[in-house]
């Protein structure tokens, strides 16, 4: 198989809607929405990394989701290395049985800073508040 274009993060815009939604299908993981409003950052057809101003120099993570046959291959460190590059603090929430996910983060430099009870559904589950700061 042909590693993914990792290098090639780019924004996001409507027209890469039509394979996020498949994509998303992939990973039950990730938040099983589309980003609409708010800034993504794409490895097209690979990945995909939603995040929110939420203050000044502050944001968080929305979504990050690489497809089954790209993970593995640097498309999430990409991602997530070319949203720390816009500098501030970075914040966002993983289930708690997600432990890829939180070794992931945390090999990016995340630390868990806090629990959010029953922050989840389907099924219910807490959060692990994780926060990065330049």
């Amino acid at each position: 198989m042909e590693r993914p274009p990792t290098t090639f993060v780019r924004p996001g815009n409507d027209a890469d809607h039509i394979w996020m939604a498949p994509l998303l299908a992939t990973a039950p993981e990730a938040a099983q929405w589309l980003p609409e409003s708010d800034p993504v950052l794409v490895v097209e057809g690979c990945g995909l990394l939603a995040y929110r101003g939420v203050a000044p120099d502050e944001y968080e993570i929305l979504n990050l989701a690489v497809a089954p046959e790209h993970r593995r291959q640097g498309v999430a460190r990409a991602l997530l290395q070319a949203a720390l590059a816009l500098g501030g603090s970075w914040f966002l929430e993983v289930r708690e049985s997600n432990h890829l996910a939180r070794m992931f983060y945390e090999s990016m430099g995340f630390r868990a800073i806090g629990v959010r009870p029953g922050y989840y559904q389907a099924p219910p589950e807490k959060a692990i508040v994780m926060g990065w700061k330049r």
